[in-house]
């Protein structure tokens, strides 16, 4: 008992010593609370195309983890050139779809370094002018704040190369109607839409019109009940 005791207020005070548990807790804290902001500022205000709720999950472990590297090595030169090698062999290969998506990653991983940096006024000023001067560019540009209803996003891979017949097809049967993505292939289309849709029949209505298109066309519609359009 007595070795395990020596051995646990060894490591306690070397952890006093190098990071004040006051200090840890606070920026800790900090961190925490203004990256669950910028999520839900994202969830509700942001335009990518993929499931946003789902994504802004990644922005608390990523800031925390990013605040306890700076934490680390900040107090050791050893151990900050060690990161460097380290990370040096590791290849990050996550499929970003949209520069928005990298942009907001960005900022939960300067709230990190922000935290582990031991700034946690300069995060909470920098943060509330950047959320702010986003959302009076959103004001400026006139970017419409999202609402939930009856969300979907359809796919559409075909040979054809008439993009305004297709997406006629869809505006005909369906309230709402907004081209996301389109890719051009060595013969024809891949397009990704997020639409609203009434009812089943409208539904029935867009595979039937868009199947009969050609027999290579492929239709895919998937529910998102998170997705904000």
């Amino acid at each position: 008992m007595d070795i395990l005791q020596q051995i646990q207020e060894q490591y306690i005070q070397e952890f006093s010593n190098n990071v004040p548990l006051g200090e840890f807790l606070i920026n800790m804290l900090m961190t925490a609370i203004l990256v669950s902001l910028l999520r839900l500022y994202y969830i509700h205000f942001g335009n990518a195309v993929s499931n946003r709720r789902k994504f802004a999950n990644n922005f608390l472990p990523l800031a925390l983890g990013t605040m306890l590297i700076i934490m680390i090595v900040k107090s050791s030169i050893a151990l900050s050139l060690g990161l460097v090698g380290a990370l040096s062999i590791v290849r990050y290969r996550a499929a970003i779809k949209d520069p928005e998506e990298l942009t907001y990653l960005f900022i939960a991983i300067g709230l990190g370094l922000a935290g582990g940096a031991n700034q946690p006024i300069l995060a909470i000023v920098a943060f509330s002018a950047i959320m702010l001067l986003l959302y009076l560019s959103r004001i400026i540009y006139r970017q419409p704040i999202t609402k939930q209803d009856n969300r979907m996003f359809i796919n559409i891979h075909t040979d054809q190369d008439e993009l305004e017949k297709i997406s006629s097809i869809l505006s005909k049967h369906l309230p709402y109607v907004e081209l996301k993505r389109l890719d051009t292939l060595e013969k024809g289309l891949d397009l990704s839409y997020i639409c609203k849709a009434r009812s089943l029949s409208e539904i029935s209505q867009v595979k039937n019109e868009i199947t009969a298109l050609s027999e290579l066309t492929r239709l895919s519609i998937v529910d998102q009940p998170d997705l904000i359009v």
